[in-house]
């Protein structure tokens, strides 16, 4: 590896452009190359195994790419696909996941507490941030929801409206998260709308921290890339979004992220790569 080489970011559809958003701002030289599978949005309610399929596939398309770390900005990938990503990429590239980051800001900031998590079904069904948690052993009480409804709702551009304040409402009435102190966003969609998450709080003078993947992720990276000396020296970064279908709603969040115009590249990897 070496420091030039770029950061692959691969997520279902928009919300891994969270996580890129991130990495953006705490590591400003590093080009970045961003994978859209808006093909088989949302992973959520995907098989494990048609997970595990694309996540490989994608991978490897970004191993073409020579890209230096390998970041699955997906939860439902990251509890599917990383164990397997990882031992398929070996040493050609570092591959990050969007769960252990958490695990370990978990295990740093939190004692006591009763900690929420909203997610995909496949993420609360797979149970790993359940596991994880567990094997802390700093008796924390672990409560988690499945919010379906939330990715799809993000993919067609419907937030910070009454239709999103309404469904958000509703799930976090429920009472599988009634008590706690904090609160996981499973889902790299969701930083999208944490500022009505905060608002439905602040409404119910509830105390409650909301734990963002995108940022624990991206300063874990961080000080990987420090530790190793692989930091990128460039003043002038490239970034390339690559999708496997295009989406009007992943064009107009790309630009809101980045702050520009950017160029949305799709490609035929399934077809590429057999």
């Amino acid at each position: 590896m070496k420091s030039n080489q770029p950061i692959g970011i691969f997520d279902s559809g928009i919300g891994g452009l969270t996580v890129a958003r991130a990495v953006k701002k705490v590591l400003p030289n590093e080009s970045l190359i961003y994978f859209g599978d808006t093909a088989h949005l949302p992973y959520g309610d995907k098989s494990t195994a048609a997970i595990q399929a694309y996540s490989v596939r994608i991978a490897e398309m970004l191993l073409k790419q020579r890209c230096k770390v390998i970041l699955i900005a997906c939860n439902s990938a990251s509890s599917a696909a990383y164990d397997l990503v990882t031992e398929y990429v070996g040493k050609r590239a570092k591959v990050f996941d969007v769960i252990n980051p958490t695990i370990d800001y978990i295990r740093e900031n939190h004692n006591d507490d009763k900690i929420g998590l909203i997610g995909t079904k496949q993420t609360v069904s797979a149970g790993v941030y359940g596991r994880k948690i567990e094997e802390l052993k700093q008796n924390i009480t672990f409560t988690s929801l499945a919010t379906p409804l939330l990715v799809p709702m993000i993919e067609e551009g419907i937030y910070n409206d009454q239709i999103s304040h309404d469904i958000i409402k509703k799930y976090l009435n429920d009472p599988a998260l009634v008590g706690i102190k904090s609160l996981i966003l499973g889902c790299t969609h969701y930083p999208i709308i944490k500022t009505e998450i905060k608002a439905y709080y602040q409404e119910h003078n509830a105390h409650v921290e909301i734990i963002d993947s995108a940022e624990t992720v991206a300063q874990a990276l961080k000080s990987f890339l420090e530790y190793h000396q692989l930091v990128n020296k460039d003043q002038s970064p490239s970034y390339q979004f690559l999708v496997s279908d295009f989406t009007e709603a992943f064009e107009h969040t790309t630009k809101t992220f980045f702050g520009k115009e950017v160029h949305l590249e799709k490609i035929p990897i399934w077809d590429e790569l057999g």
